[in-house]
């Protein structure tokens, strides 16, 4: 499994949280997945008065951020070791739930991870195993490590469209899965826990693909009213649901 180069300088932050990582692939707008280029596209005397043709795609957006991963208590080796561990159960859990990694595009955070998975890729099997696998794979993980190593994940699920362009990707859904990660509902839903995993689903998602899957337990998940609109939290440990409390107020 490759890991970020620590070395390697970083673009920045998309919309405050993004950076750009892997390589265009050939034919394709750089960072695109399965998105022919609208022809080439100038950079020098481009006409801002003019129409703007995107390369666009509809992606499964999944934004994971590490609790209090800047806290005082973690040295710079815990941070390091903390990554290592998120980006092996995020690989390890794609995999438990067939979402292939490799055909996903990722941009490191720092303190998380942006992953945004083709249209192909079944919606269904990100609610209906990943979510589990994940939360099995920080509890191994966590039985292995000190208490400033140990990893507790907010994950944002969202869909929709993706802009790319020469820096990256940006649009509307990128943003709203980043308003949805940073939600005081779900930040103080896992703080009142012993969850591992807390998870925050975009009303599309749980209305189009949540609480039509019988594999999903939708009944776990409860409705926020978070800033940026409706949303559905879910509490995981060990793979299960923690029981349903209220934590919104």
């Amino acid at each position: 499994m490759s890991h970020p180069d620590p070395t390697r300088p970083h673009a920045a932050r998309l919309g405050g949280r993004t950076r750009h990582q892997g390589l265009p692939q050939p034919g394709l707008a750089p960072g695109a997945i399965g998105v022919a280029s609208f022809g080439h596209m100038a950079t020098d005397g481009v006409d801002w008065h003019g129409s703007l043709g995107l390369n666009t795609a509809h992606c499964t957006i999944v934004v994971v951020d590490v609790e209090g991963f800047g806290r005082y208590s973690r040295t710079n080796p815990n941070k390091v070791r903390v990554r290592r561990g998120m980006y092996r159960a995020i690989e390890r859990a794609f995999a438990a739930a067939d979402i292939p990694w490799a055909a996903c595009r990722h941009a490191d955070l720092g303190d998380g991870v942006l992953v945004l998975a083709p249209a192909q890729v079944s919606k269904t099997l990100f609610v209906d195993l990943l979510l589990g696998a994940l939360a099995d794979e920080l509890v191994a993980h966590n039985g292995l490590h000190p208490p400033p190593e140990r990893i507790r994940l907010r994950l944002a699920l969202h869909a929709g469209e993706v802009s790319y362009d020469d820096h990256g990707v940006t649009g509307s859904s990128i943003l709203h899965a980043q308003q949805l990660i940073d939600a005081r509902e779900l930040k103080r839903a896992l703080m009142e826990t012993k969850a591992v995993l807390a998870v925050i689903a975009s009303d599309w998602v749980f209305d189009e693909v949540i609480r039509h899957s019988e594999r999903s337990f939708a009944d776990a998940y409860q409705r926020v009213d978070a800033e940026g609109g409706r949303a559905w939290i879910r509490l995981l440990a060990r793979g299960r649901d923690l029981r349903r409390r209220r934590w919104a107020g």
